[in-house]
């Protein structure tokens, strides 16, 4: 099994792996019901998309 020649610090280590970070989940609010929703997606609360009904709305 290979083992490493010279120690790897601690910072190399975390720059190397800096974009493994986990990122926010980005929410707005939806145009029509002003619920808050992701981006690019239908509105669980009004079932709209684009300004347009996609899904019918849960009563």
């Amino acid at each position: 099994m290979a083992l490493p020649k010279v120690k790897l610090s601690k910072s190399k280590k975390g720059r190397r792996r800096s974009h493994l970070a986990l990122a926010l989940v980005q929410i707005q609010p939806c145009p029509n019901c002003k619920h808050p929703r992701r981006p690019h997606s239908i509105c669980p609360n009004c079932g709209q998309y684009a300004g347009r009904e996609v899904l019918k709305a849960k009563e």
